[in-house]
C-alpha cells in the first residue's frame, strides 16, 4: 500500500469517526438499579439527562442506600454508552475494512 493509497484511508476513517461521534452525541441510554427503583438517563457525551426515583426509594433514613442505587444506575448508563461506542466503532472498522480491535480513538 502506498502513501497516498494510506492517507486516503486515514481521511476515511476521520470522517467515518466524525459521522458517528455526531451520531451517538444524540443517544440517549438509561441505567437503572435497585430494579428499577433509581434510573438515570445519559447523552452519548456521558451528560445526565433524567434521573427517576421511586417514593418507596426516598426514606431519610436509608439516604446512604438512595445514594448508592444512584450511582450504581449511573455507572450502569455509563457502561451502555460505551458499549454503543464500541458497538460503532466496530462497525466503522469493519466498513473501512480494518481488522477488528483496532482500538479506534474517540
Amino acid at each position: 500500500m502506498d502513501i497516498a493509497s494510506l492517507m486516503k484511508k486515514a481521511q476515511a476513517v476521520q470522517a467515518e469517526m466524525e459521522k458517528v461521534k455526531s451520531k451517538l452525541e444524540e443517544v440517549e441510554v438509561t441505567g437503572v438499579s435497585g430494579g428499577g427503583m433509581v434510573a438515570i438517563t445519559l447523552d452519548g457525551k456521558n451528560q445526565a439527562k433524567k434521573v427517576v426515583i421511586e417514593a418507596s426509594a426516598i426514606n431519610p433514613d436509608e439516604k446512604e442506600i438512595l445514594e448508592d442505587l444512584l450511582v450504581a444506575a449511573f455507572n450502569d448508563a455509563r457502561e451502555k454508552v460505551e458499549g454503543k461506542m464500541q458497538e460503532e466503532m466496530a462497525k466503522v472498522s469493519a466498513s473501512l475494512g480494518l481488522p477488528s480491535g483496532t482500538g479506534l480513538p474517540f
